[in-house]
């Protein structure tokens, strides 16, 4: 049995903290894992960024609130979800997931926390573990299970490289120039394509 590992931001929905950024513009804060592969890094810069301009988890919340899949992204996963399972892999966290997960129909989601000061402040953040994409991949493997895994980002590299089949999914031109082994799929039906092959 096969079972899909995909990223979540930048993949099924838009990317949170560059809808953030707009909301507030503040241009640091569209920095993602598409450009910034040490993610303790980034995260250090996004919560610096959240401290200097006084704002509170609440803040992007309320953003998050008005955020919807990306256009075919429901309609994908269902489809894909008629197959095999699916397993949301994301270095996003909890505290934002839950209004996209419910406009995603409750997929299964493996993600991070927030650590979170009285006053609502984000002060840090937890990892389930380190690398965890590419661990929960190999721990399934270890179940048995084959695994086609999809992601945009530095961050979904070593997910890629440890799946069965790993596919690229909208990344953008350098790291696709970095990890040339990799289909590049730029539509849902490209990806559905791909999937089929093995499925």
């Amino acid at each position: 049995m096969n079972i899909i590992c995909l990223d979540l931001e930048g993949v099924l929905v838009p990317e949170i903290w560059i809808a953030f950024s707009e909301a507030t513009g503040i241009k640091e804060l569209r920095l993602t894992t598409r450009n910034i592969s040490d993610y303790d890094v980034l995260m250090k810069k996004r919560i610096k960024l959240l401290a200097l301009n006084n704002l509170k988890l609440k803040d992007i919340q309320n953003v998050i609130s008005t955020m919807s899949p990306l256009e075919g992204a429901l309609n994908f996963l269902e489809t894909i979800r008629e197959k095999t399972q699916v397993i949301i892999l994301s270095d996003t966290f909890s505290e934002f997931a839950k209004p996209l997960m419910q406009k995603l129909r409750w997929p299964t989601l493996f993600c991070n926390n927030l650590i979170i000061s009285d006053d609502g402040s984000v002060v840090d953040y937890t990892l389930r573990q380190e690398n965890g994409k590419y661990k929960a991949v190999k721990a399934l493997k270890s179940m048995g299970y084959g695994i086609i895994a999809s992601g945009d980002s530095y961050n979904d590299v070593t997910m890629l490289k440890e799946a069965d089949h790993g596919i690229f999914f909208r990344p953008p031109e350098g790291i696709v120039n970095e990890f040339p082994q990799f289909p590049v799929t730029n539509t849902y039906s490209e990806l559905f394509s791909e999937i089929e092959k093995v499925l």
